[in-house]
């Protein structure tokens, strides 16, 4: 059986100033978790969309067959760092169907903030 969707989109995109606490798990973060149900490793493009500017990508992420990868955007390097407190919107194309969901910490207080919401799935052709 088949899980998820090669193409996804999460229109709400953006990463907090890291906030008060030392500890790295609990920097201001936004993560998306790529599941990947399949036999074969899913590669994964990923470009990030701006209000201000063009669109910046792709990322290329590979999810090995049967794993989750939560990868942080904070995280993305290459072609360049995704800007913090910048909105942002983000495309995700997969060679095979996977499943993505978003979460963001925002660790700007003292309380915690954590949000976690399953991405746009385009139907598949």
């Amino acid at each position: 059986m088949t899980i998820g969707s090669r193409h996804w989109a999460i229109a709400e995109g953006y990463i907090p100033s890291p906030g008060s606490e030392d500890d790295s798990r609990f920097e201001s973060h936004e993560t998306a978790c790529l599941l990947n149900t399949n036999d074969v490793e899913a590669h994964v493009t990923i470009t990030l969309y701006f209000s201000d500017g063009e669109p910046v990508g792709p990322y290329r992420i590979i999810v090995p067959p049967r794993r989750t990868v939560h990868l942080r955007f904070n995280d993305l390097a290459d072609p360049e760092p995704v800007p913090r407190e910048t909105d942002y919107a983000s495309v995700f194309r997969s060679d095979v169907a996977i499943v993505v969901q978003h979460t963001r910490l925002d660790s700007r207080r003292p309380a915690l903030a954590l949000l976690s919401t399953v991405a746009f799935g385009q139907p598949d052709d």
